[in-house]
This record gives C-alpha cells, sequence and structure tokens, in this order.
C-alpha cells in the first residue's frame, strides 16, 4: 500500500458546520488497560492493516455495516420485509447479500432480539465531546482520560485533530493506539496534542509484515523513530501482539529486541497474547485466516517477557 492511501478515510465534513465528521464503532468506558487511570475508549472504525488475528474486525472497513449474532435471533423474518434492497433474503435465518446492502439500519431496527447490530455511527466534534465528557469525574479521580483506538484512530485523521485539540482545551488525557502506518505530516500534525502513544510493533521482517498484516512494516518502524528522535520516547509503551506460530517466533522476538534496543528512551512494552476471535469474523460475513484458537502458553508469555527486561524495558502482560 502506497504511503498516500494511509490516511484515505479522514471523515467527511459536515455541510451546514463545516466541521469533520468521524465514524465511531464503540465508546468503551472504564477501560483500565488503554493508558493509565480508568479511561473511556473511543474506537475508530477503518484501518489501512489487514491483520490476520486483527481482534476488531468490526473496526476494519471504514463503512458502517450489519453484524449478524445467530444465537439472538427469533427466527421471525421482519428484517428481511423492511429490507428496501432486497440484501436479506430469510430462509430459517436471515442471509445477508452485502454488496446490496447500503447500511439504512432499517432492519437492525426492526429487529425485535437485536440480532442485527449496524456496526459505526457518525459523531461530530461536540457530539464525541459530550460522550467523552461523561466520565471526566472518574479522570480526575482515577489520573485517566481518553484513549483513542480502533481500527486506525490516524486514519481518519481530520476529524481525529479536532477531537484532540478539544480534549486539550479541556485539559482531558489523551492516549493514541496506533500501528503508526500514516503519513509523517499525519504524525505530526497529532504529536503535539496526544500525551501517550500505545505504539504497535508485530513484525521486523518485512515480508513477514507484508504477509500477516498487508502492508510493509518501512513506514511503522520510520514514525517510530521519528517519535524517538522528537524527545517523545518516554511518552510511547510499545504493544508487541503475540500471535502463536506468527510474531512470537524466536526469530522474530530477537529481531524486536535488537530494533528496540536501538531506538533510546523507550521504557515500557506491553504483550497482548492473541485470542480467538473467529465468532466476529462469521458475525460480519468474512473470512478467519488464523488456523490457531488457543492463546500462547504462559510459559512463552513469560520466556518473552524475560527477553524484553533483558534490554531494559519494564514489560506488563
Amino acid at each position: 500500500m502506497k504511503e498516500y492511501e494511509t490516511n484515505q478515510g479522514s471523515g467527511h465534513t459536515n455541510n451546514e458546520s463545516n466541521s469533520p465528521v468521524g465514524l465511531i464503532f464503540d465508546v468503551q468506558r472504564y477501560s483500565i488497560h488503554d493508558g493509565p487511570g480508568i479511561r473511556t475508549t473511543v474506537f475508530f472504525k477503518g484501518c489501512p492493516l489487514r491483520c490476520w488475528w486483527c481482534h476488531n474486525p468490526e473496526g476494519i472497513d471504514p463503512v458502517k455495516e450489519l453484524m449478524y449474532f445467530e444465537y439472538k435471533c427469533m427466527r421471525c423474518g421482519d428484517c428481511a420485509k423492511v429490507c428496501p434492497t432486497g440484501a436479506i433474503e430469510f430462509k430459517g435465518k436471515p442471509r445477508i447479500f452485502r454488496p446490496l446492502c447500503t447500511a439504512c439500519g432499517n432492519c437492525s431496527d426492526a429487529c425485535p432480539a437485536g440480532a442485527l447490530r449496524l456496526v459505526g455511527k457518525e459523531y461530530t466534534v461536540e457530539e464525541l465531546m459530550k460522550e467523552i465528557e461523561k466520565d471526566v469525574l472518574y479522570f480526575d479521580n482515577s489520573g485517566g482520560g481518553v484513549t483513542f483506538s480502533g481500527g486506525e484512530p490516524l486514519f481518519q485523521a481530520d476529524f481525529l485533530l479536532e477531537v484532540l485539540k478539544e480534549c486539550k482545551n479541556r485539559y482531558i488525557h489523551k492516549a493514541l493506539d496506533t500501528a503508526g502506518f500514516a503519513s509523517r505530516e499525519v504524525l505530526a500534525s497529532a504529536m503535539g496534542y496526544v500525551d501517550l502513544f500505545l505504539y504497535d510493533l508485530k513484525l521486523i521482517d518485512e515480508k513477514e509484515h507484508i504477509k500477516y498484516t498487508g502492508v510493509s512494516n518501512t513506514l511503522i518502524k520510520e514514525n517510530l523513530r521519528f517519535l524517538v528522535d522528537s524527545g517523545r520516547a518516554q511518552d510511547v509503551i510499545l504493544r508487541f501482539p503475540v500471535i502463536p506460530g506468527i510474531t512470537d517466533t524466536p526469530d522474530n522476538v530477537d529481531d524486536m529486541a535488537e530494533f528496540i534496543s536501538n531506538l533510546r528512551g523507550l521504557r515500557e512494552i506491553n504483550l497482548l497474547p492473541f485470542h480467538d476471535v473467529s465468532e466476529k469474523y462469521h458475525r460480519l460475513d468474512r473470512e478467519y485466516l488464523m488456523t490457531v484458537r488457543k492463546s500462547p502458553p504462559q510459559e512463552k508469555l513469560l520466556e518473552i517477557k524475560e527477553k524484553f527486561e533483558s534490554i531494559g524495558l519494564r514489560v506488563k502482560i
């Protein structure tokens, strides 16, 4: 993927106010693993990566889409009756013809059991700020704040930047959970408003990275160097997804440790153990490429932890 494609989903403009509008697929309250204190995590829709193990597949495409929860379905057929494009065929249970779906929301509104959910909601900057500010008391009492995740927040760069500015104006701590696959200009524009970067590193070998994520890691590594060289190393927590047979190999862990050791000032890395989310892919009618279903054993996590500790990093699992 070319560099100019990294922030195509920058959001769109509200014609009345001429301000950017963002597409969000979840606002999760009382998060305690996405930065310091009690946090509200805002999940942006759209990501340029296609990681085989992605835990939030509903955040990949930068458009609204339907999720079908079969265990909730009452088999009433109301969804097919109200679909204006004939995108739902009902034969014992709904079948969604996704190329015909316009994500109008009629079916999810009509579903009495909540078996169909329209994923993705448009927010203006002020609307999202109202959601974030509901938790200000928790932020103040715990030293928390808001974390922007996804998907990839930098994929909606214009909208993200305006929300970051508003959070800064209101003295709210801001963390950015990013894969770092964005143009240098986009990253630089956000840097002055982000207090903490949660920066994903997955694979060091470029061919392996392309195979399992769909994109080169050159830009990702260069952007991390840029953050470090800009004096922001102390504001970066690395995140390493531990994926059995893919990222947890001795070669990748050793190469990762060597790469990080050459970036002075980085202090902490979080290990994120794989867990099976195949059911989410089923709900989206999307292929799940992972054949592994089990989380990595504790022994493997401790082995990787010791490796990163040996280069002076604080490690959390």
